[in-house]
């Protein structure tokens, strides 16, 4: 049987091998056609009750395995996606609607997960104390023990991975609860990856489902600490439901990023930089460049030459032809974008490229003259949009990145790095670039954001992965039993 192989997983979820669920099986949708390429199993809240009871024995066994064997099973994983990258690459773009190019870049970023999880395994997870008493004072880092990881479409697999991959590396079992819109590549290939890569049977399951799946989740007493990524509303019904419950909430929500684009650019890479953090994947990312932020003095010129790119840029069917803009995810989300150009538009700002759709797929659009309360401007439109708004000076420009109640991503394009630091130091954000667009992600690198964004950076790099999924425990030793006045 080939790696992944339809026969496997069709109609079943992953709780102690393939197996059918209690809510019965879903088609698997292709936003660029309409057509069904294959169905999942639907879990209820019975289906996660039995997982989380597996889990419990796996994860004891698997916090005593040896960090080597750890570490060797998630080499191995790493090394099967980039086998397999077309397997990957394939239900990416049948499923989310993923051009060849991101698909590609998003199978490597989750190679890059697991060969960090493996580093993260072999890596020091305490330290000594001081202390005034003849004794050893160190503090240890241990598996928080069952962990529950939701995630959403837009990047299905990094977006699960990241979480998944150094919550298993810390010695957890997971859960993983995947967007049902993308229940394939963003969870059911996971787990053949991981069973193929040799992890121990019980200790990481796939759920897909829906409300009833993830409230379970979250309610389940054995699962202590809940990753998050998805709307900032939804987030905020997690975390007030986790706190409820005395567990940890780890949450990376929406973003509204700006762009701030100072007078001494380079207009064509100016502009090119813009089109990526728009468009890219039709927008549906959280670091999407949403507020174009431009010098009075270029304004024009960086709209003509953004309009250019938008209008050039071709949409099609990502599986039948090598477009880099496919489908956005369902029709309610290209209604609600539609609504937000709209809206725009009615509010005053000037329609310079796209503003149109066929089926499920929309045009890359540039809302020009855009002011702070368009709707285009003030909300995450997760669609392939990009409003720009003028500014005559750094302290104008500070006020309208700061407007916005997220604070996921900055980006700055100035031929001055200093210059651009010193803004950005004026700008709350979870990340910033300095010369480049707005969306980016690497393993060993730090990420999340602040206000509406999320919780702070627990999803990427050794030290958050290690904070994010484990609990810290003061031990002391000493040769004798201490002696006290009674």
């Amino acid at each position: 049987m080939t790696f992944f192989e339809s026969s496997q997983w069709d109609g079943l979820v992953y709780s102690g091998g393939w197996t059918k669920s209690d809510g019965g099986s879903q088609p698997v949708m292709e936003p660029a056609t309409g057509g069904t390429i294959g169905s999942f199993g639907v879990a209820l809240a019975s289906d996660v009750a039995k997982a989380a009871e597996q889990a419990k024995g796996a994860q004891l066994k698997w916090q005593a395995t040896s960090f080597e064997e750890k570490a060797a099973i998630f080499r191995k994983a790493g090394s099967l996606i980039e086998e397999h990258a077309d397997v990957a690459m394939h239900w990416l773009i049948r499923e989310a609607g993923s051009g060849q190019g991101k698909a590609g870049f998003e199978a490597h970023l989750v190679a890059g997960e697991f060969y960090s999880a493996a580093a993260m395994a072999e890596a020091p997870y305490g330290q000594l104390l001081r202390t005034g008493k003849p004794r050893l004072s160190f503090a240890r880092r241990l598996p928080a023990g069952t962990v529950g990881v939701i995630s959403p479409f837009n990047f299905p697999q990094i977006l699960s991975s990241r979480s998944v991959a150094p919550a298993l590396a810390a010695g957890n079992a997971v859960i993983l609860k995947p967007d049902p819109r993308t229940a394939v590549s963003g969870g059911l290939f996971l787990a053949a990856l991981l069973e193929e890569a040799g992890l121990p049977e019980g200790l990481f399951h796939v759920l897909p489902g829906g409300a009833e799946a993830g409230q379970a989740l979250i309610e389940e007493p054995s699962v202590r600490v809940i990753s998050f990524t998805g709307s900032t509303g939804a987030g905020r019904a997690v975390g007030e439901a986790a706190a409820r419950h005395l567990k940890r909430a780890h949450l990376e929500l929406g973003g509204n990023s700006a762009l701030i684009v100072l007078d001494d650019v380079d207009l064509d890479a100016a502009a090119s930089a813009g089109a990526w953090g728009s468009f890219l994947h039709q927008g549906q990312i959280c670091m999407t460049t949403g507020r174009h932020i431009v010098h009075e003095s270029i304004y024009s010129e960086y709209i003509d030459r953004l309009a250019e790119k938008a209008e050039k840029l071709p949409v099609g069917n990502p599986a039948t032809s090598d477009v880099p803009l496919g489908p956005v995810i369902n029709a309610a989300q290209r209604d609600k974008i539609h609504g937000l150009v709209r809206g725009s538009v009615d509010a005053g700002a000037r329609l310079a490229a796209g503003g149109t759709y066929e089926e499920l797929f929309y045009r890359p659009t540039v809302l020009a003259d855009s002011e702070l309360n368009h709707p285009g401007f003030a909300e995450e439109i997760f669609g392939p949009v990009a409003p720009v708004m003028k500014f005559s000076s750094v302290e104008e420009a500070v006020h309208i990145a700061t407007a916005s109640d997220y604070g996921l991503s900055l980006g700055i394009l100035t031929t001055d790095a200093m210059k651009g630091l010193a803004v950005a130091d004026r700008i709350p954000s979870g990340i910033v670039h300095i010369n480049d667009q707005t969306v980016d992600d690497e393993s060993v690198a730090p990420f999340g954001g602040v206000g509406f964004s999320g919780t702070g950076a627990r999803f990427g790099g050794a030290e958050a992965n290690l904070e994010a999924f484990t609990e810290t425990q003061w031990v002391t030793m000493q040769g004798e039993i201490a002696r006290y006045p009674f």
